[in-house]
């Protein structure tokens, strides 16, 4: 009798034991798990916030750029409109805007890039109304019927401090309630008053956050039973959405007053805790089946094998904690690897951008600086038409900047592009004229051999004008401290196009090398070794190839290698 109230004591005493392990262990894994959780909503939060002002703070330029655009200052001046849309529609895919739209003094829309507001009148607005007022750029927030809210920056456009007309732009934020319902639960960004104005719940828009949640409370028994088991998690809960505990966070964007809220569900907490806790209820329960093992009243034979049999399932649940540690281990291992592979892939192609950027926009802004330096010098003798000439010239360069940075893309990643018969003849014209603020400080002799005939390629004419560019750049510094420099460029067609520069500087020290990125004989500052890399892809992603090499008379020579357009089409 006493060794039976004995084992029904040690039985007690291992029940009362796995209570509180599991209650200890869940209270534990729980706040851990949970504590991460919060850790990572914090960081998207951070990230979600700062798409959202780099997208504003882009778009409030756009309306003073374009309240000084003289095409625009001309069509209201002169009430022609015939081709201002058109104008606004070419601007919309650079900006990256919404809409455009352009008022005159009356609030009549004259040209947007929805065609179907024209004629329409926007004078009641509330950016019409506050940009007449301004003589700023301001923001401003209307409410559509379809509930969804608009967001604008509204300019004044004025001559001589006479209102003529008022721009207005459309900033793209609803772009942000599709990327981060992929990532969150739900997010909501509040303006100063409290309104929900973005939201991932449509139904949320123009409610304060109060209402929203108590649009979605619980109130079917299911729902209730998950409250229920929630509450059972210890952690303090911020909310309920859809009847479901979640963690609340929320931050301030410094623009307007507004907040930006996230809630995040427990649910990837509870499965971790009660992996954990299975395991141990698991370990608990194979104990108390070895201890009825000891206490059966079945005969010495059955109670040996009953023994052997626990003995082997502890032996087997020995080896699946092994595994399951060893799992453990290999994800966490995984997840390291994986991070420190993204971040490094990140790191890869914001340093390559960079450098391309820099190294790619050096010439048009030398370009730009000497045409302005001209430009003050006739501004001064008053020969206002050639000063106007130049101004003409810095214009068609910032065009071709834009150019090159939308070119640039396709540097980092691969992209369809579309190609166009394009004479090569007219893309030496254009380098030449690119670099022709810099040859004019330097007495370089340029000799340039063109056929008289069309030397046809399919390419894309911009991208053939850089590697010209770089060319001529790189064969400029190597003419440097010769004493009469010279480049000569030679184009010429036979099976395929040919295009030759060739100079009379130094040669190159190493050609094996020449090509590869961040190489460079440069002094420190004077370049980063992309432009040959750079131009040898472009070449190769049009079909041809570079290739260079040290001329017996002193010099490099550069050759440009491509199908001509016409063996391009019979091979097709």
């Amino acid at each position: 009798m006493r060794r039976r109230w004995l084992l029904r004591g040690a039985v007690a005493l291992v029940f009362v034991v796995a209570v509180g392990t599991v209650w200890v262990s869940n209270r534990f894994l729980t706040e851990r798990f949970t504590e991460s959780t919060r850790n990572r909503a914090e960081v998207r939060l951070a990230l979600y916030s700062g798409n959202l002002m780099s997208a504003l703070q882009r778009a409030s330029v756009v309306p003073l750029l374009l309240s000084r655009d003289p095409a625009l200052i001309g069509a209201l001046n002169s009430s022609d409109f015939t081709q201002t849309t058109q104008r606004l529609i070419s601007y919309l895919d650079e900006i990256g805007a919404a809409s455009l739209m352009l008022l005159d003094e009356s609030g009549r829309v004259v040209a947007a890039t929805d065609r179907n507001l024209l004629g329409a009148t926007r004078s009641s607005e509330a950016f019409f109304v506050d940009a007449q007022r301004s003589p700023d750029t301001v923001f401003s927030t209307t409410r559509a019927e379809s509930g969804a809210f608009n967001f604008s920056y509204s300019r004044r456009v004025e001559v001589e401090g006479e209102l003529i007309g008022v721009i207005v732009v459309g900033v793209a934020l609803k772009q942000f309630e599709q990327s981060w319902a992929g990532f969150s639960d739900a997010v909501m960004v509040t303006d100063s008053e409290g309104q929900i104005i973005l939201a991932t719940e449509s139904r949320w828009r123009g409610l304060t956050e109060e209402e929203a949640l108590a649009r979605r409370s619980a109130t079917g028994a299911i729902q209730r039973a998950i409250r229920a088991t929630a509450d059972w998690s210890v952690v303090p809960v911020d909310a309920y959405l859809a009847g479901e505990a979640v963690m609340r966070q929320s931050t301030r964007i410094p623009f307007q007053g507004w907040r930006m809220t996230s809630f995040t569900t427990y649910s990837s907490v509870r499965e971790k805790v009660n992996g954990v806790l299975a395991l141990e209820i698991m370990g608990f329960a194979l104990l108390l089946a070895g201890g009825s093992f000891l206490v059966s009243r079945k005969a010495l034979s059955r109670v040996t094998f009953f023994q052997r049999e626990s003995a082997e399932l502890r032996r087997l649940n020995a080896a699946l904690q092994r595994a399951v540690a060893e799992r453990e281990r290999a994800e966490k291992h995984l997840q390291v690897a994986e991070q420190t592979v993204a971040q490094t892939s990140k790191l890869a192609v914001l340093g390559e951008m960079s450098a391309s950027v820099s190294h790619e926009l050096n010439q048009p802004l030398a370009a730009m600086k000497t045409y302005l330096a001209g430009a003050r010098l006739l501004v001064q003798r008053k020969r206002s038409e050639e000063a106007l000439a130049s101004f003409h010239r810095i214009d068609d360069l910032i065009e071709r900047m834009g150019a090159i940075t939308r070119q640039l893309k396709s540097y980092a990643r691969k992209g369809g592009t579309a190609f166009e018969p394009v004479d090569l003849r007219d893309c030496l014209s254009g380098a030449l004229a690119l670099m022709e603020p810099q040859l004019k400080t330097r007495d370089i002799k340029i000799e340039r051999t063109v056929p008289p005939e069309p030397v046809l390629v399919l390419a894309d004419r911009i991208r053939i004008e850089q590697v010209i560019v770089n060319l001529m750049k790189n064969a400029v510094d190597a003419t440097e401290g010769v004493e009469k420099p010279s480049i000569e460029l030679l184009l010429s067609a036979g099976r395929n196009a040919y295009m030759t520069v060739r100079d009379n500087g130094h040669g190159i020290t190493d050609l094996e090398q020449l090509f590869e990125p961040f190489y460079t004989t440069k002094a420190p500052g004077d370049g980063t070794g992309l432009g040959l890399a750079i131009s040898s892809g472009i070449i190769a992603d049009l079909g041809g190839r570079l290739t260079a090499r040290n001329s017996p008379d002193g010099g490099a020579v550069f050759e440009i290698e491509m199908p001509l357009w016409q063996n391009a089409q019979a091979a097709e």
